[in-house]
């Protein structure tokens, strides 16, 4: 499992969203190719760094979240909204834009 960086010890995410350190992508391809960052895919795989309370249910209970931290996923290609925390690129999704646990 990933540890959490300094950085992203400083993120509390609120309500059911999580913060997520995408997994860089290759720059060079199988054939020995090298890839500028025009060409990249945006991932869609990542560590997940820090963990929202949870959904508020309208009984007033809260829903519990499916991930933890250090949990790789998979989650939407356009989801969350992407920003740098002390040069660290990172991005903050809704639990609803996960897509799986990537187990092994």
């Amino acid at each position: 499992m990933a540890a959490a960086t300094a950085s992203s010890k400083k993120l509390k995410p609120l309500g059911d969203r999580v913060v997520i350190q995408p997994t860089p992508r290759e720059d060079v391809t199988k054939s020995g190719i090298v890839l500028p960052d025009t060409a990249k895919e945006k991932p869609q795989e990542g560590t997940i760094m820090a963990v929202g309370l949870g959904e508020i249910l309208e009984d007033g209970t809260r829903k519990k979240m499916d991930v933890s931290v250090g949990d790789r996923v998979l989650y939407s290609k356009y989801a969350g909204t992407e920003f740098k925390v002390d040069g660290e690129d990172l991005l903050i999704i809704a639990s609803k834009d996960i897509l799986a646990i990537v187990e092994g």
